[in-house]
């Protein structure tokens, strides 16, 4: 009978399967490596295009600050011009008043019945002293500044006896309250109408 040594083929399987098993592990690894290296460098990539991305967001968030801050300092320049536009049509408003005033007062005064000594105006305000020849004439004139669209309401503070060059007179002091733009309109409206019903 024939035997045969199976020994020395059995340790070189062994130490085969050993180089195969080393081989798979290093194809594994650098197989392992090479998508590592694959993945790092198309996260490097996104990375840079972020990057780049902020940094052109940076680059236009500054322009659109500096134009908000131009659209800030032209609404502060536009708020001072209308703060100054409404100050000066005020004050041209204010200008006419005193003329209004003074043009109506030579309307509603009693013709060769009466003057006025004194007319003194603050806000909405009027003082009023005067000479009139009798009771009648100041209480014409109290309904005339009633009836006028200017003023709201009339108060007669006092009404005394003055003789002046040897003539008795009647010396009145009269405090009126000029009307609202409305009350002025409603008035208005309403003279209107009876005008119309007449």
């Amino acid at each position: 009978m024939i035997r045969i040594n199976l020994l020395p083929f059995r340790a070189a399987r062994k130490s085969e399967n050993i180089r195969r098993q080393v081989s798979l592990f290093f194809l594994s690894l650098i197989l392992v490596i090479i998508i590592v290296g694959f993945f790092q460098i198309r996260l490097a990539t996104k990375i840079s295009g972020l990057t780049k991305k902020v940094e052109a967001t940076e680059k236009e968030l500054g322009k659109y600050k500096k134009i908000a801050k131009n659209v800030d300092d032209i609404k502060r320049k536009l708020a001072n011009l209308n703060k100054r536009t409404n100050v000066m049509i005020a004050l041209d408003k204010n200008r006419k008043d005193p003329i209004k005033l003074l043009e109506a007062m030579t309307d509603l005064v009693v013709a060769d019945r009466m003057w006025l000594t004194k007319l003194n105006a603050s806000g909405r305000t009027v003082k009023l002293s005067g000479v009139a020849l009798d009771n009648k004439t100041t209480a014409d004139f109290m309904t005339r500044l009633e009836q006028s669209e200017l003023f709201s309401s009339v108060n007669l503070h006092t009404l005394k006896h003055k003789v002046q060059k040897k003539q008795k007179l009647k010396s009145f002091n009269i405090t009126c309250t000029k009307a609202s733009p409305k009350s002025t309109k409603t008035k208005q409206n309403k003279s209107d109408k009876s005008k119309a019903k007449k």
